[in-house]
C-alpha cells in the first residue's frame, strides 16, 4: 500500500525582536520539533521605534539560529496573516510570559484565525525569562541605562551591537539636567 505525501508543516514564529532575546531563542528552539520548518519573520510595529533596522535583525538572528536545524529567517511587512500565509505556513508559533501575555496573545490568535484562517500554537517561556521585554530592553538603552547588566537576557553579540548603538540612541528628555 503506498502511503500518502504528508504536507509539510511550516510554522511561523513572527515578532518585531528589536533586539532579540534569549527568551525568544528559547521559544524558537522548543518551538522547531513542532515544525518541518519554522521561520522566524521579522516584522516592524508602526507603533514603536526602531532601535535595530529589520536588515540588522534579520542579520543578528540568521548568525543566532546558524546552528539550528529547520529555521528561516525572513523580513516582512503588513499582516502577519498574509506572511503567512504566502509562506503556507500551517500554524504560527507564540511563546507567552504571563497572564497578561496571554490575554493580549489570545486576542491577536483570535484575529489572525478569523483574518488569515490560522491557528496559533503558544508556548510558555522558560522561568527564567519571564520578565523580558524587548520594549524594556529599548526603554534601559534609550535612558542611557547600563545594557551590560542585561548580559544574561540577550544573547552575546546583541548585547555588544547594543553597547556599540547605545549612544546613538539616547534620547535626552527637555527637563533632564545637562551635565
Amino acid at each position: 500500500m503506498a502511503r500518502k505525501s504528508k504536507a509539510k508543516k511550516i510554522g511561523v514564529f513572527p515578532g518585531q525582536f528589536d533586539p532579540i532575546t534569549n527568551g525568544h531563542l528559547d521559544v524558537i528552539k522548543r518551538g522547531v520539533p513542532l515544525f518541518d520548518e519554522l521561520i522566524v519573520g521579522v516584522g516592524s510595529n508602526p507603533d514603536k521605534r526602531d532601535l535595530f533596522t529589520i536588515d540588522e535583525r534579520v542579520e543578528m538572528i540568521t548568525a543566532l539560529l546558524k546552528d539550528v536545524p529547520h529555521t528561516r529567517v525572513r523580513s516582512y511587512s503588513g499582516l502577519t496573516a498574509d506572511f503567512v500565509r504566502k509562506n503556507k505556513a500551517t500554524a504560527i508559533l507564540r511563546g507567552i510570559r504571563d497572564v497578561s501575555d496571554l490575554r493580549y496573545e489570545f486576542q491577536l490568535a483570535l484575529a489572525n484565525r478569523a483574518v488569515g484562517d490560522v491557528e496559533t500554537i503558544f508556548i510558555m517561556t522558560g522561568e527564567q525569562y519571564a520578565l523580558t521585554s524587548s520594549s524594556l530592553i529599548r526603554q534601559v538603552v534609550s535612558l542611557g541605562g547600563d545594557v551590560r547588566k542585561l548580559s544574561a537576557v540577550l544573547p552575546k553579540d546583541v548585547l555588544r551591537r547594543l553597547i556599540e548603538k547605545q549612544p546613538q540612541v539616547l534620547v535626552k528628555t527637555p527637563d533632564a539636567p545637562q551635565t
